[in-house]
C-alpha cells in the first residue's frame, strides 16, 4: 500500500497544476484520498475522533489550498468532517445506553427490564440532534454495539480485566473507523451516480412541446435532458454557445446524436431568443450557504433574462456542490481569470504594446472569468440528488450536511 504523505503530495500537485477540474472529479478524487488517509491513521486510545478530526483537518487544508477555485474539495472535507462527528456521536449514545443498561441489572438482578437500554439526558439530547440529520450506517444496521450490549463479567485477576479494558478500546478504535470508512464509501458512491439521480427526476419538470434553453456544457444537464428524451418527451433545446470556450457546441452535438432537437445560438442571442422559452436548465459549479450560485461565466445574464420574462431557471446540482460558506466569506476564492489566448491570439498583442514609453506596457487589456455569480432571487428551482428544493430550503438542507464547527478547514498546527 503506498505511503499515505506520497498520496496526499500526489493529490495535491493534481489539483495545483489542474490536472483534476471539475466539481465531480476534484471531489471524488478528494473522497477517495480521505478514504485511504483514516484507513492508515493511527488513533490514541483517548479522544480518538478529536485526533482523527485533526487529522483530517490539516489534510484537507493542504488540499483545499492547492485550488481553492475548486469549492468541492472543501465541501467533500467537511462532509468527512461531520461524518466523524455523527459516528463518534451514535457510538457513544450507543455506549451510555449499554452502561445504563448494565447499571440497572446490576442493583435490580431479579426484576424483568425492558430490552431498551435506559439513557441519561444527555444522552437522550444527543439522541435527538442526530435525529434531524441523515442517519448514520451504524445506526441504521445495528441498535446497539456488540461490544457494548453485553455486560463485561468481572475477571478474577487484574491482568485479565487490563486486557479486557485494552480490547475494549481496541474494538472501539475499529469501529469508529469502519462506521467512518463505510460511511465515505456511501459518499463516494453518491458522487458517482449523481448524474443518474438528478436524471430520474425529468420526466417531472419537463412536458411535452416545451422549449428548454441551457448555456455550456454540463453533462448533469445533458442526462437529465436525456432522460426526459427516454421518457417519450418531446421538447425542443436553444443551447448557448458559452464563450470563448465554446463548450456550447459539444453539448449541443451531444444531444442531437441521441435524437434531441437543438438550435445553437450565441450567447448574445439569449435575450432574443427567451421569450420562447418555457425553461432554463443549467449546471452549477457551486451552491452556496444563502442559495446563490457559482456558475460558467454567462449565466448571470441568461438569469436576468429569464426573470426578465418570468421564465423559470432551475439549477441541477450534486449534494457534494452544496457549500457551507458565504459568498462574502474571505475564506472563498469564488473566481479565477482564465488565459487571453481563448479570447485573443498572443501574436495580436505586438501591435498594442506602446514601446514609446520604453517598458513595452500593454496598452490592451484581456479580463477573461471563468465564473458568474448568481443571485439566489434569479433562482426558481434546485434539483439535487434529494429532490427538488427551492433557494430558501438551501440553508437548511446544508446544515444536514455540515457541522459549524468545520466551516474554517484549518489544521491543529495552523490555528
Amino acid at each position: 500500500m503506498p505511503d499515505v504523505h506520497s498520496l496526499v503530495n500526489e493529490c495535491v500537485t493534481k489539483l495545483k497544476k489542474r490536472k483534476v477540474e471539475g466539481s465531480k472529479a476534484t471531489a471524488k478524487l478528494t473522497a477517495e484520498l480521505l478514504r485511504s488517509f483514516i484507513s492508515q491513521q493511527r488513533l490514541p486510545h483517548s479522544n480518538q475522533a478529536g485526533s482523527l478530526i485533526d487529522a483530517v483537518k490539516t489534510v484537507g487544508e493542504k488540499l483545499i489550498a492547492a485550488n481553492p477555485v475548486e469549492l468541492a474539495v472543501g465541501n467533500v472535507v467537511r462532509r468527512v468532517l461531520h461524518i466523524i462527528r455523527e459516528e463518534d456521536l451514535s457510538l457513544t449514545t450507543a455506549a451510555v445506553g449499554g452502561l445504563s443498561l448494565a447499571a440497572e441489572s446490576d442493583d435490580e438482578d431479579d426484576t424483568e427490564h425492558d430490552d431498551h437500554p435506559v439513557l441519561s439526558a444527555s444522552a437522550v439530547a444527543a439522541a435527538a440532534r442526530n435525529a434531524l440529520r441523515p442517519p448514520s450506517l451504524q445506526t441504521l444496521l445495528e441498535d446497539i454495539p456488540h461490544s457494548v450490549a453485553a455486560p463485561h463479567t468481572s475477571s478474577s485477576g487484574g491482568d485479565s480485566e487490563g486486557k479486557s479494558k485494552s480490547a475494549d478500546k481496541n474494538s472501539v478504535t475499529r469501529k469508529l473507523k469502519h462506521n467512518v470508512i463505510e460511511a465515505v464509501n456511501e459518499l463516494i458512491q453518491d458522487i458517482s451516480t449523481c448524474h443518474e439521480q438528478i436524471a430520474e427526476q425529468a420526466v417531472e419538470h419537463i412536458h411535452h412541446n416545451e422549449v428548454i434553453l441551457t448555456l455550456g456544457s454540463s453533462r448533469t444537464v445533458m442526462e437529465f435532458l436525456c432522460a426526459a428524451k427516454e421518457k417519450k418527451r418531446s421538447f425542443r433545446v436553444f443551447v448557448a454557445e458559452g464563450a470563448p470556450r465554446y463548450q456550447g457546441h459539444a453539448l449541443a452535438k451531444e444531444l442531437a446524436a441521441r435524437g434531441l432537437q437543438t438550435t445553437v445560438i450565441t450567447d448574445s442571442a439569449v435575450f432574443a431568443m427567451i421569450s420562447r422559452v418555457n425553461m432554463v436548465i443549467v449546471g452549477a459549479h457551486a451552491v452556496m450557504a444563502n442559495g446563490g450560485v457559482i456558475a460558467p461565466v454567462g449565466l448571470n445574464m441568461v438569469a436576468l433574462a429569464a426573470q426578465r420574462h418570468a421564465v423559470p431557471f432551475v439549477v441541477l446540482a450534486g449534494v457534494h456542490k452544496l457549500c457551507p460558506l458565504y459568498p462574502h466569506n474571505p475564506e472563498d476564492l469564488l473566481n479565477e481569470l482564465k488565459s487571453p489566448s481563448e479570447l485573443l491570439d498572443f501574436g495580436e498583442f505586438s501591435d498594442c504594446l506602446d514601446f514609446g514609453s520604453g517598458t513595452g506596457s500593454p496598452l490592451l487589456h484581456v479580463v477573461n472569468p471563468a465564473f458568474d455569480y448568481v443571485p439566489p432571487n434569479l433562482v426558481s428551482l434546485f434539483i439535487t440528488d434529494t429532490g427538488g428544493h427551492n433557494p430558501s430550503y438551501m440553508y437548511r438542507l446544508i446544515a444536514d450536511y455540515y457541522s459549524a464547527d468545520d466551516l474554517v478547514v484549518r489544521g491543529k498546527s495552523a490555528s
